[in-house]
C-alpha cells in the first residue's frame, strides 16, 4: 500500500508540475486574446445579469443558483489555507500570480459555460451539459468526454467529499471539541436532506448558504483591515514588489524567489477558482438562460468573487498581521492572523468559515458527480450514486486521509487535461457565439426600425433611378 501512496504522490504532482500550470494559464490568456478581453469590458454587464431570471426558457435552476451551486464547490478551504500556503511558500509576490491567474481565468470559466450551455440537453432528472458533452457532440471526440466523466466521478468522492468531512470534523474537533463521528454523521444527515432532492434542492440551498458564508467572511476580513487600515498599503506594496524581485528571510520566513512566488501563486490561484478544471460549466449548464453567452458571463463572475475579492481579503487578512514572518504552519495561518486583531473571535471565525466552505463545497460536488455519472451508466445510476455519495461523508470524516487528497488531486489533474483539449478546439466556436451575442444586443439598442430603414431607403433610390430612366426614353 505504502508503494501505491508514493506513486500516486508522485503521479500528481507531476500532473500538476509546472506544464500544467502553463497549460491553464496559457489557454486562459490565449480565450482573453481571442475575445478581445471580454472579462474586463463585460464584467459590469455579467454582475447585472447575476440578479436577472430568465423565464420561459429552457433549464432547471436561475443565473443565481446556478451560480451559487458553483461558488459552493469552489469557495474552499482553498480560499483559506490555499492563500495561507501561498504567501508562506511563496512569499507575498504569490497573491499578485494568484490575481493574474484569476484574471485570465475568468475568460476560461466564460468559455468553458458558453460551450456548456450550447451542447447541453435535456435529460430524465433535467439539463445536463459540462465537458464530457461538449467534447463529444462539439470536437467530436467522445471517448474523451467519457474519460472525463471517469475522473470527474473519482474525484467527487475524493476531494469533493470525504476530504471536505475530514476537513470539517478536524476543524469542529479543534475548535470546539466535537467528536468527529459526531460531526460525521450531522454532515451526512445534511447531506442527504439537500442532495436527494436534485439540482433544485441543491440550487435552493447553496443560493441561502453561499452568500451567508462569503458576505460574513467578508464582513469580518473588513473589521480587521478597518482595524489594521494603516497596514493595507504596506501590504499592496509587498505584493506588488515581492511580485517581481525575491523576498529575503525575516523573522520566521524562510525568503522566497521570484519563481516560487510564481509558481505558487498559480498553482493556488487554479486550486481555489478551479478555471479550466470543467466542473463549474457543469453547474452552468442547468441555468435557465436564452443563450450561451448570457450564462457564460454570470459564469465568469464565479473566478472573479472567488479569486480576486475573497481570496484578496485572506491575503490583506494575513499580510497586515505578523504571523506569516513567524513561521506559524500554513493551516493556522490565517486563523493566527485574525486572532492576532480579534483574539479568540477570530480563531473562531476562520473555523466555522473553513467548516461552512468545506461543507458547501461537498454539496457544489456532489452535483458534478451526479452528472458525471449519468453520463456513464444512465441516469438510473443517480440514485445508487447519492446512496454512496451519503455514505462516504461519515467515512470521510473519521478517517485518515492523506492518500485519498494525493488520489483527489490527480484526479483533478487528469480532469483539466481532456476539458483544455476542448476549448482548444472549440476555441472558434466560442469566438462565433460571443460575437454573434454582442451583434445582436447592439442591433436591439439601436432598435429594430434602423437597418430596415436603411433598406427602404436603398429600394426608393433605386425606383427613382428607374424612374429616371423611362422618363428619358
Amino acid at each position: 500500500m505504502r508503494d501505491i501512496e508514493t506513486l500516486i504522490a508522485t503521479l500528481s504532482g507531476w500532473v500538476w508540475g509546472p506544464p500544467m500550470l502553463i497549460l491553464l494559464v496559457g489557454t486562459g490568456l490565449y480565450l482573453t486574446i481571442l475575445l478581445r478581453g471580454l472579462q474586463f469590458r463585460a464584467l459590469p454587464r455579467a454582475l447585472r445579469i447575476i440578479f436577472q431570471k430568465d423565464h420561459g426558457h429552457d433549464g432547471d435552476i436561475s443565473h443565481f443558483a446556478a451560480l451559487m451551486t458553483a461558488l459552493a464547490a469552489t469557495v474552499g478551504i482553498g480560499n483559506i489555507v490555499g492563500v495561507a500556503t501561498a504567501i508562506s511558500l511563496g512569499g507575498p509576490g504569490a497573491v499578485f500570480w494568484m490575481w493574474m491567474t484569476g484574471l485570465v481565468g475568468m475568460a476560461t470559466k466564460y468559455s468553458e459555460a458558453v460551450l456548456a450551455v450550447k451542447y447541453r440537453e435535456k435529460g430524465e432528472y433535467g439539463m445536463r451539459g459540462g465537458p464530457m458533452y461538449y467534447l463529444a457532440k462539439g470536437a467530436g471526440l467522445p471517448w474523451l468526454g467519457k474519460l472525463f466523466a471517469v475522473f470527474t466521478a473519482l474525484a467527487t468522492f475524493g476531494i469533493g467529499n470525504m476530504t471536505q468531512a475530514n476537513s470539517t470534523a478536524k476543524i469542529l474537533e479543534g475548535t470546539f471539541h466535537i467528536a468527529p463521528l459526531t460531526t460525521g454523521l450531522v454532515l451526512m444527515v445534511l447531506t442527504a436532506l439537500v442532495i436527494l432532492g436534485g439540482v433544485r434542492s441543491i440550487g435552493r440551498f447553496t443560493s441561502l448558504l453561499v452568500p451567508f458564508m462569503i458576505v460574513g467572511y467578508f464582513a469580518a476580513a473588513l473589521v480587521v483591515l478597518f482595524l489594521n487600515a494603516a497596514e493595507i498599503p504596506h501590504a499592496l506594496y509587498l505584493i506588488v514588489y515581492h511580485a517581481f524581485n525575491p523576498i529575503a528571510a525575516t523573522g520566521g520566513f524562510a525568503g522566497a524567489t521570484i519563481a516560487a512566488a510564481m509558481r505558487y501563486g498559480v498553482a493556488r490561484g487554479v486550486f481555489s477558482n478551479e478555471s479550466g478544471l470543467g466542473s463549474a460549466p457543469i453547474a452552468a449548464a442547468a441555468a435557465r438562460t436564452d443563450g450561451p453567452v448570457r450564462q457564460a458571463l454570470v459564469s465568469m463572475t464565479q473566478t472573479f468573487i472567488d479569486t480576486l475579492v475573497v481570496c484578496t481579503m485572506t491575503a490583506l487578512v494575513i499580510l497586515t498581521a505578523t504571523p506569516w514572518t513567524q513561521a506559524v504552519a500554513p493551516g493556522e495561518l490565517t486563523a493566527a492572523s485574525m486572532a492576532e486583531t480579534l483574539g479568540g473571535t477570530g480563531t473562531i471565525i476562520v473555523a466555522l468559515a473553513t467548516a461552512l466552505f468545506a461543507y458547501s463545497t461537498l454539496i457544489g460536488w456532489n452535483y458534478y458527480g451526479e452528472k458525471a455519472v449519468e453520463y456513464l451508466f444512465g441516469p438510473r445510476s443517480i440514485r445508487i450514486y447519492r446512496v454512496f455519495f451519503v455514505a462516504a461523508v461519515i467515512v470521510g470524516a473519521t478517517t485518515s486521509l492523506e492518500f485519498v487528497w494525493n488520489f483527489s488531486d490527480l484526479m483533478n489533474g487528469m480532469m483539466a487535461i481532456p476539458n483544455l483539449i476542448g476549448l482548444l478546439v472549440l476555441s472558434k466556436v466560442i469566438k462565433a457565439e460571443t460575437d454573434q451575442y454582442f451583434k445582436n444586443e447592439r442591433r436591439r439598442i439601436r432598435g429594430p426600425e434602423t437597418e430596415p430603414a436603411v433598406r427602404t431607403s436603398s429600394k426608393v433610390r433605386r425606383s427613382a433611378r428607374v424612374t429616371s430612366g423611362d422618363s428619358h426614353s
